[in-house]
């Protein structure tokens, strides 16, 4: 496996804080998911995108992927060539690939190989990460999944074959949640049964919504305006989209419950939360600063009052 540069990916410095990582995955994600783009490959690099984030907002992920970085950059130092000899490019990449298998997993067997002697013997298990978006929790998904199957040839050399299924994720799924297909992993010995597949879920970070617990959090923006006097947003949900009621003299920071625009869990669905965000414009002309400086002699309002209080 070909190391990956997932700073570059991001289009971020390795020096970037966790916050201008989040922002330009977020951008990225946005450009790219496959529900909103159109783009050739669009589903592909998203999911490049939610790779490197995964590893990148993570800090003990992220330091461990930066010393594999600075090992690789050594190594090709070392070699005084910008890309490395041959055998510097297979340790390299050697690395990452061992490097990614802890991070993710890998599509085989935890634990590869048989146990040489004749008797029957149950065939090893096998466990695989499952990407899973958050709309695809909402109901019942097909997936298709491909992974590894260790065996003995009739040479007794260890072979791997290519398996490939459709397996059901239930409505529902966590993070971190383990789903058994039963008799789908490595054939056993003797007439045993097979080993069994599992799924590790792994919800693919949204580039809207964030998750806590089984509600959903998203941040609207809004303009000074709209704040001041309220307004109807669009706002997205999973499932589609929503009229928000801004109420007048809403406050950034506030949060507005939507009641069962959340994840679905066995028993009832969560919520999705907007948080308002007041956002503004970058750019104002002479016009828009008159109508400022007019707003600034008109309303007596001091936002610091607390302060001369509390001292």
């Amino acid at each position: 496996m070909e190391f990956k540069d997932y700073y570059a990916t991001l289009g971020v410095e390795p020096e970037a804080d966790d916050k201008t990582v989040k922002t330009a995955y977020r951008k990225l994600a946005r450009q790219y998911h496959p529900d909103v783009s159109s783009l050739p490959g669009a589903e592909d690099k998203f999911k490049e995108v939610a790779e490197a984030y995964e590893v990148l907002h993570d800090k003990s992920k992220r330091a461990e992927y930066d010393q594999l970085r600075q090992a690789r950059q050594q190594r090709q130092h070392f070699t005084g060539k910008q890309h490395g000899n041959s055998s510097s490019s297979a340790e390299n990449n050697q690395d990452f690939a061992d490097f990614f298998e802890s991070m993710f997993g890998n599509a085989r067997a935890r634990h590869s190989g048989f146990d040489d002697n004749h008797f029957a013997q149950k065939g090893r298990d096998v466990e695989i990460e499952m990407p899973v978006f958050l709309e695809e929790t909402l109901e019942d998904t097909t997936k298709p999944v491909e992974f590894l199957l260790p065996y003995r040839d009739e040479h007794g050399r260890m072979q791997e074959l290519k398996k490939s299924l459709k397996v059901k994720i239930p409505a529902g799924v966590s993070d971190g949640e383990r789903i058994r297909v039963k008799g789908q992993g490595a054939p056993g010995t003797g007439n045993a049964a097979n080993g069994d597949l599992y799924l590790h879920i792994r919800l693919v970070p949204h580039p809207l919504f964030d998750v806590e617990g089984h509600n959903l959090i998203i941040t609207v923006p809004l303009a000074p305006w709209e704040a001041a006097l309220g307004a109807k947003v669009t706002v997205p949900t999973l499932n589609g989209k929503i009229q928000l009621t801004i109420r007048p003299n809403s406050q950034s920071g506030q949060r507005l419950r939507i009641k069962g625009r959340g994840l679905v869990r066995k028993q009832h669905q969560g919520d999705l939360f907007a948080i308002l965000k007041v956002v503004m414009p970058e750019h104002a002309d002479e016009a828009a600063r008159k109508l400022w400086t007019q707003l600034a002699d008109t309303v007596k309002f001091d936002p610091r009052a607390d302060w001369s209080q509390a001292s």
